[in-house]
């Protein structure tokens, strides 16, 4: 089954997401913001999340370490670790990212991999005790995916966290039921556009509908939107 999907993101007034490059205000600062967004995070309940990547790559440093002698792994999965409480799972489907640990914080990490990862990857993720679902097909099936984190983690609440090509892949895919978006007050300014979700020249215009469910203002300056996501 489908977990359902909360995209969670915050973004500055002009839908910048680097909070390093936003200005700042007298009613917060970037630490303030970046702590108000995890407390949200937390509020939310989800019990994995999911960011693309990039994203993963600021949590993962690690270089490339196969072992040196590779025991035999699955070619399309490795579950090694069903009973986590939460899961931090990344899209990565030319297999870029390497791990020194397999949890970030107390979330154990479940990579989501394309059909034309090596051996060689795979071995080194099982060894480093991280999870891996391989698809069979590129661009990767994203509700099939979802499908198998539901299935084989028992997975039923996820929060989509950016950046904003894997965030505008599942609203346009229709996979998103629910938007938690805190805008700061800060500018970004950056040439060139901006926002927390994009897909490309064709856009979102046709894929999705918005309803609002509820608007709270939070401390520094935060304000927090919840939209409720559906399909045309």
């Amino acid at each position: 089954m489908k977990p359902h999907v909360i995209c969670h993101m915050i973004s500055s007034l002009d839908g910048g997401l680097h909070l390093s490059r936003w200005s700042k205000s007298p009613g917060g600062e970037r630490a303030a913001w970046s702590a108000a967004y995890e407390k949200v995070h937390e509020e939310l309940e989800g019990d994995a999340w999911i960011v693309g990547r990039v994203t993963m790559a600021e949590f993962s440093k690690a270089s490339a370490h196969p072992p040196a002698n590779p025991a035999a792994v699955d070619r399309w999965r490795h579950i090694a670790d069903r009973e986590a409480s939460s899961y931090a799972v990344a899209l990565d489907p030319s297999g870029k990212l390497h791990f020194d640990d397999a949890r970030i914080g107390d979330d154990h990490i479940v990579v989501l991999l394309g059909p034309d990862v090596p051996d060689a990857h795979l071995t080194e993720l099982a060894a480093d005790g991280v999870s891996y679902l391989v698809a069979n097909a590129l661009p990767i099936d994203l509700a099939a995916m979802l499908d198998a984190l539901g299935r084989e983690f028992g997975i039923r609440r996820l929060l989509l966290e950016g950046g904003a090509g894997i965030c505008g892949s599942f609203f346009a895919s229709g996979l998103v039921d629910e938007l938690s978006l805190l805008v700061a007050p800060a500018l970004d300014g950056r040439a060139g556009h901006q926002s927390f979700v994009e897909f490309g020249e064709a856009g979102l215009a046709d894929k999705v509908q918005l309803s609002l469910r509820g608007c709270e203002a939070l401390p520094h300056g935060l304000v927090h939107l919840r939209y409720a996501v559906t399909s045309p």
